[in-house]
């Protein structure tokens, strides 16, 4: 009679994880970029202008193993409106309600006080497990990065945090960027999806429509006027009498700048470039949305709303 061996149990399947991440660094530290390449599509706008998010956006990366939900918060600065102030308190509270924090620090810059300034409020943080993310490292050669990754741990050594781990990443090249999300995925909380298979963000429609256009109207511009500028879009309506294989969406859109003398800046000379950010925006719309778009757009006047609570209000802030 032969012996039976005992049948080795199945070995438990890793629990699904999920939960929210958020990269925080100066403006312009590549954030954005960052959290569009995880995604694999364009949910945050990006801009070569510093300050450029003004809302969190949140970018869903779904895996068979884990869902991680990317909060892209504004960058972190001294704020000298009352606009500055409500995009700090953005950053502020997030930090406070996600599992893991993201610190993003360009390859091609040394640290600099504001790095500094934003590490030293991460130390306060306790809990929540950091990583720090180098970025852009497709600027820079191998020894410029190795001593951003030096400088990078002898502040995290200063300050008293432990990173959990230190990644080298080019959202441009795509190097490391899945990377960095097996590393992110299992410091979430085990849970089963908190989002539905295919959503990608939880942005309403209008306000990334918003978003795009604002996008297109920042390129170019002088350095005083992105701060300015600010879109709300008014209505977002089907064309009626439209055959069901040639549907049109009719986009009502307002620019609102501080200044009058702002205004000439936004529209160009001949309203040429007002119609290059229409003709622009409309691309990126239409690839959002999946249908033909009218963009109608004009250019308003909303005297130094960056100070006025009420007109912030208005604006969405």
């Amino acid at each position: 009679m032969s012996a039976r061996t005992p049948e080795t149990p199945a070995a438990d399947p890793a629990p699904h994880r999920a939960g929210f991440a958020c990269f925080v660094g100066r403006p312009n530290a590549g954030k954005s970029t960052l959290t569009n390449a995880l995604v694999g599509k364009k949910v945050a706008i990006t801009s070569s202008r510093p300050q450029t998010t003004r809302h969190t956006v949140r970018g869903i990366v779904h895996r068979p193993d884990a869902q991680l939900i990317l909060v892209d918060t504004p960058g972190l600065h001294k704020p000298r409106t009352l606009l500055g102030e409500r995009l700090n308190d953005v950053v502020r509270t997030t930090w406070a309600e996600v599992d893991v924090i993201g610190f993003c620090v360009p390859a091609d810059q040394k640290l600099g006080p504001g790095d500094k300034f934003i590490a030293k409020e991460l130390a306060g943080i306790r809990k929540t497990p950091k990583i720090a993310i180098v970025t852009k490292t497709d600027l820079v050669d191998s020894k410029q990065l190795a001593e951003q990754l030096i400088a990078i741990d002898q502040l995290g050594q200063e300050l008293g945090i432990a990173w959990a781990q230190i990644v080298p990443v080019s959202a441009v090249g795509e190097s490391q960027v899945s990377l960095l999300a097996d590393l992110i995925a299992p410091m979430l909380p085990e849970s089963p999806p908190l989002y539905p298979e295919g959503d990608l963000t939880d942005e309403p429609e209008m306000v990334m429509v918003a978003e795009l256009i604002r996008e297109a109207a920042l390129e170019g511009v002088r350095d005083e006027l992105p701060h300015s500028i600010a879109v709300v879009v008014e209505e977002m309506i089907p064309r009626e009498d439209r055959p069901k294989d040639r549907p049109l969406l009719d986009i009502h859109a307002n620019v609102y700048i501080e200044r009058p003398s702002q205004k000439g800046i936004i529209i160009g000379p001949k309203g040429q470039r007002l119609k290059d950010v229409g003709m622009k925006s409309r691309k990126q719309i239409e690839a959002l949305l999946g249908t033909p778009v009218y963009l109608d757009l004009h250019v308003k006047v909303a005297k130094d709303w960056q100070r006025d609570p009420k007109q912030l209000r208005k604006l969405g802030f």
